[in-house]
């Protein structure tokens, strides 16, 4: 019977067979299963250590004691008719579930991750990725069994932490139907951090071995960020609130008293629930099933634009990560989801603060630009991807005129300066209207002007890179990276150290990747000379692209024609 489960497993998807076949071998497993046992004990015993015992001379406070310790503001230590004291088990097992529940999602985001980063690493190292996308099956049968292969001994450590976590769950008095929707979102959450890692794995095999460290480093970054924020109750109206819900930690002060998060804290509070956080004035945060249930609807969305680049570039690594029609859409979503959490009547309340929305404004500025980075990075097309549109534009000079903008529009190898440039425009109407609709007169301008300046700077951006994509250098996608990295940090650095700040020098932080900075103290003249000189650039420069391009293609046609014609 075993073997026939075997076979047809392999029928159904011979991948997830491949990965299970190559790394569910005795040892891995004895290992695995040591690995999760001995981390529970060590952890049960940590905690034991935490309890108070009848050997110091003065247990007179500890956190699980039930009595209350006027002198010190602490829980006092009150002794039991056995020679011991009262301890609060509810509140131990509370903390039990809540390191083992942060220590599973620290676990299965970052180790997760650099494994398949590692295992794509691997397979490209070793020559089979390409024998991979030569294989019959679809990409989500490939991919699909790598995500469930993998990680595989992964996912036995933390089945074999299950028991403890439920028991944990329920001695802490913790409603089980709310920890299977704190399941449901990590499981959301790993098919999200999951999806992206194959991603990365794809697109970055040029880090080499790099690679795995730095995706999983970042992952393990943001982890540490905005779990360290959960500890800290304010503000969450703001469009930063979006990354909290990548992080599936963000339900635990739902689950259990926020005091819980924090062992030198014993005041029962509310803390840093997002009980007041609003999505265009909906109150998602005011129960755990409505956070729940948009944590996994916003995974599942931005999960579903990943699989559309592994879609596009698994089986054709030439081709772009994303169509021109479907960066369009992509950008609405973005600009619909993150502008939810801006307008909202706790922060935009312009009568009681004017400058709220202005901050939301610059904060969205921000995250736009970390968007049109990776537009950029992933609809602009390399060198012969070029030359052969630039080929075919010049050979077909009889339609070249007429259907030129439809093509730099939705084509597929055509230059990317002008989808970036409709992207923008997307954009642009999403802001303009929250800018109209919300903001007085003294900071409607300022956000235009920002808006501007901003925008104008990214299709410069957009206009550089695919420049620097006609290279003939073999590594003009690294050079393309490294110089708009330098575009846009080292003017703040330099600015940093110069000790010009926003407010005495605005007119060169005009020229900024920040200019939203300093247009609140720069002089009208000031914002006019940025404006033209940006616009005179791109224009410039997208002048020069039009020439290369057309260069290109009269060279390919020539070296064409003459491949073709007979010798003499």
């Amino acid at each position: 019977m075993t073997l026939n489960l075997i076979n047809q497993l392999g029928e159904w998807n011979p991948q997830l067979f491949r990965e299970l076949k190559g790394r569910l071998k005795p040892r891995n497993i004895l290992v695995s299963v040591a690995i999760s046992f001995l981390g529970q004990l060590f952890l049960l015993m940590a905690f034991a250590s935490r309890l108070p015992v009848t050997e110091n001379p003065h247990p007179l406070h500890n956190r699980y004691c039930t009595g209350f310790s006027q002198e010190y503001s602490r829980p006092g230590c009150i002794a039991d008719k056995l020679g011991g004291f009262e301890i609060n088990w509810q509140l131990w097992w509370q903390d039990v579930f809540v390191w083992l529940s942060l220590i599973g999602i620290f676990a299965l985001l970052v180790v997760g991750t650099y494994m398949l980063i590692a295992d794509f690493s691997k397979e490209e190292h070793r020559g089979t990725l390409n024998f991979l996308r030569l294989t019959p099956g679809s990409t989500p049968s490939i991919l699909g069994g790598k995500l469930l292969g993998v990680p595989i001994l992964l996912y036995l450590v933390a089945a074999l932490a299950l028991p403890l976590h439920l028991l944990s769950d329920l001695s802490g008095n913790i409603p089980l139907s709310q920890i299977l929707g704190f399941y449901g979102v990590l499981g959301a959450s790993c098919l999200f951090f999951y999806s992206a890692a194959l991603l990365f794995g794809l697109v970055g095999n040029w880090l080499a071995g790099f690679q795995a460290w730095l995706g999983s480093g970042a992952v393990l970054i943001f982890l540490f960020a905005t779990t360290d924020q959960l500890k800290y109750s304010g503000n969450f109206n703001s469009p930063s609130d979006w990354l909290m819900l990548f992080n599936p930690g963000s339900l635990l002060p739902y689950l259990i008293d926020s005091h819980s998060l924090d062992p030198a804290n014993s005041s029962y509070s509310h803390g840093a629930s997002f009980v007041e956080l609003l999505w265009f004035y909906l109150p998602i945060g005011a129960r755990i099933g409505t956070i729940a249930g948009f944590t996994i609807v916003n995974y599942g969305l931005w999960t579903y634009w990943i699989w559309q680049g592994l879609n596009r570039c698994f089986h054709n690594p030439n081709a772009t990560l994303l169509s021109k029609s479907q960066s369009y859409r992509l950008t609405a979503c973005f600009e619909g989801v993150l502008l939810g959490f801006a307008v909202n009547p706790t922060v935009t309340d312009w009568r009681s603060d004017p400058k709220g929305l202005f901050e939301n404004f610059a904060a969205m500025l921000v995250f736009n630009l970390l968007l049109f980075l990776g537009l950029i990075a992933a609809l602009s097309p390399h060198r012969q991807a070029i030359q052969d549109w630039a080929r075919y534009r010049h050979q077909n000079r009889s339609s070249r005129l007429r259907k030129v903008i439809p093509d730099l529009i939705w084509g597929r190898t055509s230059p990317a300066p002008v989808a970036v440039v409709l992207n923008l425009a997307i954009a642009s109407i999403f802001l303009l209207l929250w800018i109209m609709l919300s903001s007085p007169r003294e900071y409607t301008i300022l956000a235009l002007v920002g808006l501007l300046l901003s925008f104008s700077l990214i299709a410069l951006y957009a206009t550089i890179t695919q420049l620097m994509l006609l290279m003939k250098t073999p590594k003009r996608a690294i050079w393309a990276a490294v110089t708009i990295s330098g575009l846009i940090i080292l003017p703040p650095i330099a600015f940093g150290f110069l000790s010009i700040s926003p407010s005495r020098e605005p007119a060169v932080w005009l020229f900024s990747a920040f200019p939203w900075a300093s247009v609140e103290y720069a002089a009208g003249t000031s914002v006019l000379v940025a404006l033209i000189g940006q616009s005179l650039a791109v224009a410039l420069l997208n002048l020069q692209l039009t020439r290369q391009l057309r260069q290109a293609g009269e060279s390919s046609t020539k070296a064409l024609l003459s491949r073709r014609s007979p010798s003499p």
